[in-house]
Formats: structure tokens, sequence, C-alpha cells
């Protein structure tokens, strides 16, 4: 599979870069604004456990790592966080038994195939609980991604950002959701 090796070879290692840091910096930022005291989350392709790692332990009661590439979540295990689960699952497929406080979709929803965009996002949106945030962090546009997002019955916005960086190329939209 191409992620793990891509994952292998480093090519996702920009990701610790300081440049990523101001879009992980504002979805912490949303987490810390938005969501419960002590959430349980679930960051959707997780990769490294990167925005694990930019959480303290003390600041989640549980936090899900996911994402398909096997070789992410090694590295992620490896780095031992605390309070974490990390596990390989492919996101139009993947269901959790559990519900959480706060879901991210971590630069991940426009991998989803169109034609299951709707479903991905129901059932996920359906895995939060009542007090529940839903957080989506897009590179640049998101090509057919915040149309559905924001055309959403079960969700309502609670802000929404341009995360930019020194680049003028390189950019993030990136929002916070409540369900309704």
């Amino acid at each position: 599979m191409r992620w793990n090796k891509q994952y292998k070879k480093g090519k996702w290692s920009y990701l610790n870069d300081e440049r990523e840091s101001s879009r992980y910096h504002k979805i912490v930022d949303y987490i810390k604004t938005y969501a419960t005291t002590n959430p349980s989350i679930l960051d959707l392709g997780a990769g490294e456990a990167v925005l694990n790692q930019r959480l303290d332990k003390n600041e989640y009661k549980t936090f899900f790592n996911v994402d398909f590439s096997s070789a992410s979540i090694d590295i992620a295990k490896t780095k031992k966080l605390e309070n974490s689960v990390n596990l390989v699952a492919d996101i139009h497929t993947y269901t959790p038994d559990e519900t959480f406080d706060v879901i991210v979709f971590n630069e991940a929803f426009y991998y989803v195939h169109n034609d299951l965009k709707q479903d991905v996002l129901d059932r996920f949106i359906g895995k939060l609980n009542s007090e529940g945030i839903l957080i989506v962090s897009i590179y640049k546009e998101g090509t057919d991604c915040w149309e559905l997002i924001n055309n959403s019955s079960k969700i309502q916005q609670l802000n929404f950002e341009k995360v930019a960086t020194d680049r003028e190329s390189t950019y993030w939209k990136v929002g916070v959701y409540k369900k309704v």
C-alpha cells in the first residue's frame, strides 16, 4: 500500500514541522474552547499521532488515533502516549464501538470516495456524544467537502477559519461543528 511505503520512507515526517503547527494549534484551540472538559477524542487520519502529542495527557480522557496506514500507527505506538489507543482502520468502513466528545477529520475527509462522503460523515456524526463536536481540517479548498459538511442538518457550525502559513499557497481551512 502506498501509504505504508510513504511513511516508511519518511515522506510524511514533515507533519511534525513548524509549518504544520499552525493548523494543529487551531485544532487544539477548538478542542479547548468548544469540547467538554477532559474529552474523549477520535482522530481520523491521525498518522503518527501528531495531534495527540500536542495535548497534555491530562487534557483528555482517552485519545483514539486511527489511520489507514499500519506504518503510521506503528510509529504512533512507539510514542507510548498515555490514555491513547492506536488503531489501523479504513474510515470508509470503520465504525467505532464508543461514542466521543470530539471527532477530528484530520486531513482525511477529502480522501473519502465521493460516493461515500455523506455516509461517512453521517456515521461519525452519529458517534458524537450529545454535546460532542466535530472538527474538520482540510488542506486548501477540499473540493466537494465543505459544501457537504456545511449543508448537513445534523451539525451546526461554531467556528471556521483559514489557517495560513508563511507560504501564500500553503493554508488549511478548519471548522468546528456541534451536533444538533
